[in-house]
């Protein structure tokens, strides 16, 4: 019998729409703004090793890799192998395919000696529980580690929340079939309270925190130094 959970039907569906993701995920409005903010908010010394949980197509790489030098590492992780597919062929397609490791974000199957900094990208809305997530990402990093996230969720500002129905619409196009009736309520109303609680954990968890929204106040980034 298939296995039905909402895991692996997560998996299928992001797997499925890998490549359209991809084309989002590197040319969508704003993106470059959002990928930028990530690394400049993580701020990840040269040769650190930084692990990125939820990777995708590895959107992010670029971006982290530009800050960490060539003496640096990347690992992109991701539960999608459809996704990490499209990122290895990338890689290979540069001369190199990189680190790039299937994994679940909440059960990060890292050495907590070899990481540096971890972050991730538009992942907390997709977890259960984000808290203990955040919590066990900045164990694995350890005192003085970096820690960073970045996501979207509905804004507050001010003559752009005009625009939070048309998002609504997209985080609930970007669910996997099933998300509302799973959640029993808007998609978009699940994500903005996960989202909300990674990063006030985040705040709890770093001193130095640098926390700002980007995109008219759609793009959430937050990032610190582990206490």
């Amino acid at each position: 019998m298939a296995d039905r959970s909402p895991a692996t039907s997560a998996q299928t569906f992001y797997s499925r729409l890998a490549r359209l993701y991809d084309a989002l995920a590197r040319r969508g409005p704003g993106v470059d703004t959002l990928r930028r903010s990530l690394a400049d908010a993580l701020d990840p010394p040269p040769g650190a090793t930084v692990v990125e949980f939820g990777c995708g197509t590895a959107a992010n790489r670029p971006y982290l890799e530009a800050r960490v030098g060539p003496e640096g590492t990347y690992v992109g992780v991701d539960f999608s192998p459809g996704v990490l597919r499209v990122a290895r062929e990338r890689g290979a397609a540069g001369g190199d395919p990189g680190h790039l490791v299937r994994g679940d974000a909440t059960r990060p199957p890292l050495r907590a000696d070899a990481v540096d900094a971890c972050c991730g990208a538009f992942v907390s809305g997709m977890l259960a529980d984000p808290a203990t997530a955040v919590r066990d990402w900045a164990s694995l990093v350890g005192p003085g580690g970096r820690l960073g996230l970045l996501d979207l969720a509905r804004t507050t500002r001010p003559g752009w929340r005009v625009l939070n129905p048309a998002f609504g619409l997209f985080v609930r196009a970007g669910s996997p079939p099933g998300t509302a009736e799973a959640l029993g309520r808007s998609p978009a109303t699940v994500q903005d309270e996960r989202v909300a609680t990674a990063h006030r954990t985040l705040r709890e968890l770093c001193t130095d925190v640098d926390a700002r929204t980007v995109l008219g106040g759609f793009g959430r980034v937050s990032a610190g130094t582990v206490e």
